[in-house]
Order: structure tokens, then C-alpha cells, then sequence
């Protein structure tokens, strides 16, 4: 028997504020999406890891971080600063008391602290320690004590630093699949998707070189969309969510994670909220029949570690 585990990017506008043509749509439903999000999962009771964007635990600031060594780049230009009242897709702290108060047991892990893109190649250290220090340190303030990261983009960089700022796991990238190298990529995930017996990666944590749990991702929940979304309504059940199906009955049958992502600001009509509650109903109907576990990232760590120890001691 398996696990599912179910990380969650929050982010509102810092997901989109270095993006010259940022999505409109997603970014006008990342408050109303967030609440609906932990709606769905204590209507099921499934626990998620929120990785939540440090920025949005302030409760003002005046836009400019003079003090963060990102600003001189102008990285904080688009950040209108003030309250949660006057600009409240930059401030999040509601948004984050409603995770702690949900009837399900959401795991609260962090996003970075302003969505910098770890590339070693775009950011100094510096930059990336700051991120890191200052996302653990509004947590505190706000009496969260944050163990799990996930990396904006999923650009996986700078992990070295992240245990001297109290870190435990990451999510790493995802395995590839066989049509990742493929010249006719678009159509070979499209069959995969729709009519293909093959379904995403269980995925084994495994503690890396500098004593952080590495738990890759699966299946990002929104990754089939736009015309291929729309092309594939004739062959019947939702691409996406035939392979969630896919990867929740491996999970039950086989030891291993079945590790799904998110955005809440993914929910952008119905159809979107829909996708998700087939799979959080499919993932409680599993577990409720004792055939697999929900953990959050911060019990996967716990348990890796644990067993690390034992096997060392």
C-alpha cells in the first residue's frame, strides 16, 4: 500500500508578477479559487502541504524591500505594497488562517518568500538565502514553524542552503516519461493521455546529499489544457483526471508515493473545480476503503527520516 500526497503552490499575484503577459483570468480567481481549494478538501478531509508564498503572511509593507538583496534588480517593481485591504492579491494573511482553521490537517510549507526563480543562472546565493531566511522567518512570526519547500516554476536550485534556514523536504522534479524526448511530443502526450495504459510515476523519496528528503512530483493536476483539452472531449472522461485515476489505483496497489500538484488560481471555471473534486472524491474513496494513505510532505519527510535513522543507528 502506497500514499497520495497533494502539494499546493500559493501564490496570488507573486506567481506572475516577473511575466510580461501575466494570466489575467487566474490572476483575478486566485482569492475566490484559494477558498473554494480548501473548501473541496475538508468537504473530503484530505490534507494538502500548502506551500504558500512568504510575502503573503505580511500584513503590510511599503513595496520596495530596499533590504532585499533582489531589489537593486528591480525584482520588487510590480509589488504596490500598503494592506491586505487596499491590494489584497499580494497579502494573504486571511487566506492562510483559513488553511490552519479547515477541518482537514493541511501541512503549511513555504513558496519562497517573493516567487524568485531559483536558477543559478538568473539569481545570486544571496538572493536565494534571503528568500529562504525570510520565508521561514514570517512563518515564525505568524507561529508556523515550515519544514517543506517547493520551488516556484519547479526550477530545483540552491538546495544546499535550504537546511541552515530549518528545511527538511523539497518537491523534486518528476521523472520523465517516455514521450518527454519524443520529435512528436504534443501528440504522443495526447495519446498517453486520452486512450495510453501507461499512467505518471509512483515516486520514491529519497533523502539527498545534504540530508534533505527529495519528494518528486507526479502529475501536475492542470497540465493538460487549452486546445488539447478541447480536443480531447470526444474520446469521454477528462485526460487529467483519468490519469489522477491511474495514478491513485497504482498508489493502492503498490508501495510508493502518488505525488499530485496544484495551483488554487488553476481553477478558473467550473470545469476546473470539477477536475478537482473528481480526484479528491476518487483519492477518499480509495483511502476509505484502507487501500492507501493520504500524507502530507512533512509526514512523508518525517517517515524517511525516521527510517533513515533506524537503519543508521
Amino acid at each position: 500500500m502506497g500514499s497520495v500526497v497533494i502539494s499546493i503552490d500559493a501564490e496570488l499575484a507573486w506567481g506572475f508578477h516577473d511575466l510580461p503577459d501575466p494570466p489575467e483570468p487566474r490572476i483575478r480567481r486566485a482569492r475566490s479559487a484559494w477558498v473554494e481549494t480548501v473548501d473541496l478538501f475538508d468537504e473530503y478531509l484530505i490534507p494538502a502541504t500548502w506551500a504558500v508564498v512568504g510575502h503573503l503572511l505580511l500584513e503590510e509593507c511599503n513595496g520596495e524591500h530596499a533590504d532585499h538583496p533582489a531589489a537593486t534588480s528591480g525584482w520588487f517593481d510590480a509589488d504596490p505594497g500598503g494592506d491586505g485591504t487596499e491590494n489584497d492579491l499580494w497579502f494573504g494573511t486571511n487566506l492562510v488562517d483559513a488553511i490552519r482553521e479547515a477541518d482537514a490537517d493541511h501541512e503549511v510549507g513555504s513558496h519562497s518568500f517573493s516567487h524568485v526563480i531559483f536558477d543559478r543562472d538568473r539569481i545570486t546565493p544571496e538572493i536565494a538565502a534571503a528568500e529562504f531566511r525570510r520565508s521561514a522567518a514570517v512563518a515564525r512570526e505568524r507561529d508556523l514553524s515550515v519544514s517543506s519547500f517547493v520551488f516556484p516554476r519547479n526550477i530545483v536550485g540552491f538546495r544546499e542552503l535550504l537546511p541552515k534556514y530549518g528545511f527538511e523536504a523539497y518537491r523534486g522534479r518528476a521523472p520523465p516519461r517516455w514521450y518527454d524526448d519524443s520529435k512528436l511530443y504534443p501528440l504522443a502526450k495526447f495519446v498517453s493521455y486520452t486512450v495510453g495504459t501507461e499512467g505518471p510515476p509512483l515516486v520514491k523519496p529519497e533523502i539527498d546529499e545534504h540530508g534533505l528528503v527529495n519528494i518528486p512530483a507526479s502529475l501536475d493536476l492542470y497540465s493538460f489544457e487549452g486546445p488539447a483539452r478541447t480536443a480531447a472531449r470526444p474520446f469521454g472522461e477528462d485526460p487529467i483526471v483519468r490519469q489522477a485515476k491511474m495514478g491513485i489505483d497504482a498508489a493502492a496497489e503498490s508501495p510508493g508515493v502518488f505525488h499530485i500538484w496544484l495551483h488554487p488560481n488553476n481553477l478558473v471555471d467550473q470545469a476546473d473545480v470539477d477536475r478537482l473534486r473528481r480526484v479528491l472524491s476518487y483519492v477518499a474513496e480509495r483511502r476509505d476503503e484502507g487501500r492507501l494513505s493520504v500524507e502530507t510532505m512533512a509526514d512523508v519527510a518525517e517517515r524517511t527520516l525516521a527510517k533513515h535513522r533506524d537503519l543508521h543507528a
